[in-house]
């Protein structure tokens, strides 16, 4: 049977299709979600994509994360549905409290855009278990808010229990502490990443196809559920 992952459109969206695309091209099936529908349609995973939700000019996803379909997600969630935010997805995931910190406007206060090397730190999440420990992969970055920050006490708990999944190489490109791209929730099943991992699937249209394999370990995952 066909693993159906998820993926869900807020007005501002704008990452939704690639995503989706993403998700086919891993061998899963892409499901369309509505923000204000508060219904998951039996699927086995979530992507909450990037772009800019409603409401982001209050916070990034801090409006966003009270649409009716994000109550579905939370609890799910809490049920261990596999989840993944990108970008202004990891915002809205951290505003929903599925993940900890903020993401907060970038040091220097301009947006980014580039080709970004990540480092991967984790290799045991619903997200992450393709790729080998410490491998650095090729991926866009694309943001305004994507410094991550949070309390001391989160920090060292999110080193100690080897939740920080990516970390930015060869340079920082907001300020991020720690050098954060993006963290696990303790139980791995709920990832978040400021990078574009669905814009890095594919060679000939992105900077490599390293990214696909957030989408072939979530496969992977729901597979051998």
């Amino acid at each position: 049977m066909t693993a159906r992952i998820g993926v869900i459109t807020f007005p501002g969206t704008l990452d939704d299709h690639d995503a989706a695309r993403a998700v086919d091209r891993s061998g899963a099936q892409s499901v369309a979600l509505w923000h204000a529908d508060a219904d998951l349609k039996g699927v086995d995973a979530v992507v909450v994509p990037g772009g800019f939700s409603y409401g982001d000019y209050l916070r990034a996803g801090a409006i966003a994360r009270f649409a009716p379909v994000m109550s579905e997600v939370v609890a799910a969630a809490a049920k261990g549905l596999p989840v993944l935010g990108i970008c202004n997805g990891f915002q809205i995931l951290c505003e929903a409290g599925l993940l900890p910190g903020v993401l907060i406007r970038n040091k220097g206060l301009h947006f980014v855009c580039r080709d970004q090397w990540l480092k991967v730190e984790n290799t045991t999440s619903a997200w992450t278990t393709r790729f080998d420990q410490g491998a650095e992969i090729l991926v866009p970055l694309k943001s305004g808010e994507g410094c991550y920050v949070a309390d001391k006490h989160v920090l060292d708990e999110l080193e100690g229990e080897g939740r920080v999944a990516f970390r930015y190489v060869g340079g920082n490109p907001n300020g991020a502490l720690n050098d954060i791209a993006g963290i696990t929730s303790a139980n791995g099943r709920v990832v978040g990443l400021m990078p574009h991992p669905e814009h890095a699937i594919d060679a000939l249209t992105g900077p490599s196809d390293d990214g696909l394999g957030l989408f072939l370990s979530a496969l992977d995952t729901l597979v051998a559920a």
